[in-house]
């Protein structure tokens, strides 16, 4: 485990902190492993009851590592498909704390949480299309069940950025507060959620995902094949190296 991803178990609130603030916490792919590694065990774990995701009160996930994304685009299976499999299936409650850029898979694995709190100027962006590549993590499902399917097709084509008081008005997240009260206004979330008996949250969830889980897994898998296939494309492979001239 690298210090880039950092954890702590406390009131059976497991924290995880993305933990790599001079590159606004781009994620490259031992970081998506060691993530997926804390979710495994978080799931084995009786003593955690809640995970709880976030950065610092200035920046959550500004994405990809772009350089490390193009390193391993040619991978059999990219970790970040290996992460959002581990969000997938992850059997108990999320919670996250957002402030400044969200992009990306910053934005997406929102939708996979529980409860999201943020603050009214946190910058989120889903730039898939921009990027000459479609959406990840199963945005494609879950954004319209949520937002509807006009609004989730402006955030996913248009890819412009949007504040974290509107995701909130959008139903993205829960609640909006100030940067100086992020961090303790979602670790008070999640030890409410932790406080609850496991069995009943965990049974209660489950069954909340129950009718969509096997079209999420099925859109997971599609984005899976075709965003491997768009990476791999002349007009990706141009848009991404622009980033680098």
């Amino acid at each position: 485990m690298s210090n880039l991803i950092l954890s702590n178990l406390q009131n059976s609130v497991l924290t995880i902190t993305i933990n790599r603030f001079d590159k606004k916490n781009a994620l490259n792919s031992s970081m998506y492993l060691d993530l997926c590694q804390l979710l495994s065990e978080a799931d084995a774990n009786q003593d955690v009851h809640c995970v709880l995701f976030q950065g610092n009160h200035e920046c959550f996930c500004a994405g990809n590592d772009l350089a490390d994304f193009i390193k391993h685009a040619n991978d059999e299976e990219l970790a970040a498909f290996k992460f959002v499999k581990s969000l997938t299936t992850f059997s108990k409650p999320m919670v996250a704390a957002v402030a400044g850029p969200a992009v990306g898979i910053g934005t997406t694995m929102l939708l996979h949480c529980d409860m999201v709190v943020t603050t009214a100027d946190a910058k989120l962006k889903l730039p898939f299309s921009q990027l000459g590549l479609c959406p990840e993590a199963g945005s494609s499902i879950l954004l319209p069940l949520k937002v509807g399917h006009n609004i989730a097709f402006e955030l996913l084509v248009l890819g412009e950025t949007f504040s974290g008081q509107k995701a909130a008005e959008l139903g993205i997240a829960n609640t909006v507060c100030s940067p100086e009260d992020l961090l303790t206004t979602a670790l008070d979330i999640a030890k409410k959620i932790a406080n609850q008996p496991a069995d009943a949250v965990q049974t209660s969830r489950a069954l909340m995902k129950l009718a969509t889980q096997p079209a999420l897994i099925n859109a997971i898998e599609q984005e899976a094949v075709e965003f491997s296939r768009l990476v791999k494309t002349q007009s990706c492979q141009k848009i991404l190296a622009s980033f680098f001239n």
